[in-house]
């Protein structure tokens, strides 16, 4: 999310979770002021490889109440940042195919599992992936839904919300940006609407 009166059009939607990315390398990244939030909304902080140390100030900071963690962290690194009283989404990049046994590691120390598009970059590349393979999802643990989400796949998303998958939520980012970090209201707004 970019600016305070964006945050704020974007909150007014009363989404579940509103996200923050903390990553340099992203045109994405955050910095400045984070505006007071309706309570029912939990800010999310979003991290690639970042330290404990660096995840943890973050989340006092701004009083986070989810983290994203979008590279190569270890089970024991989510227990860690769980251990703050956050709940904790891990990341997985997924292709034409994926290896669900990567996932049972991280079982007891994540919330939720979040499956996004294996791109260029760790998340914002715009493409969706082959969901049938989430057919072959073994786990009870909850998951959420991304990459390349926007208005063109609300059929298809609407069906797939309808299997017994365990799909908690559905994460939307760059096809509903008119710049990164700038959301189009209108359409997200649509989306909500189509999707509830």
């Amino acid at each position: 999310m970019g600016s305070s009166k964006n945050i704020l059009e974007v909150a007014a939607l009363q989404p579940d979770y509103l996200g923050f990315i903390f990553y340099e390398k992203s045109s994405r990244n955050f910095s400045g002021v984070l505006p007071s939030l309706d309570a029912s909304i939990k800010k999310t902080a979003v991290f690639v490889d970042a330290s404990f140390e660096f995840v943890r100030d973050k989340v006092r900071e701004f009083d986070f109440q989810a983290v994203q963690l979008h590279g190569k962290e270890s089970p024991l690194f989510c227990e860690r940042v769980k251990s703050l009283g956050v709940e904790v989404f891990k990341v997985f990049s997924v292709k034409s195919d994926f290896d669900f046994s990567l996932l049972q590691p991280y079982e007891k120390a994540v919330d939720y599992f979040l499956f996004d598009t294996k791109g260029n970059h760790p998340g914002g590349n715009g493409t969706t992936f082959d969901w049938t393979v989430l057919k072959g999802y073994p786990s009870k643990t909850p998951f959420i839904l991304s990459g390349g989400i926007g208005l063109e796949e609300h059929a298809a998303l609407k069906e797939l919300l309808k299997t017994d998958l365990p799909i908690y939520a559905v994460d939307v980012n760059s096809k509903f940006e008119i710049a990164p970090a700038l959301k189009d209201v209108k359409k997200l707004s649509e989306f909500v609407k189509i999707i509830k």
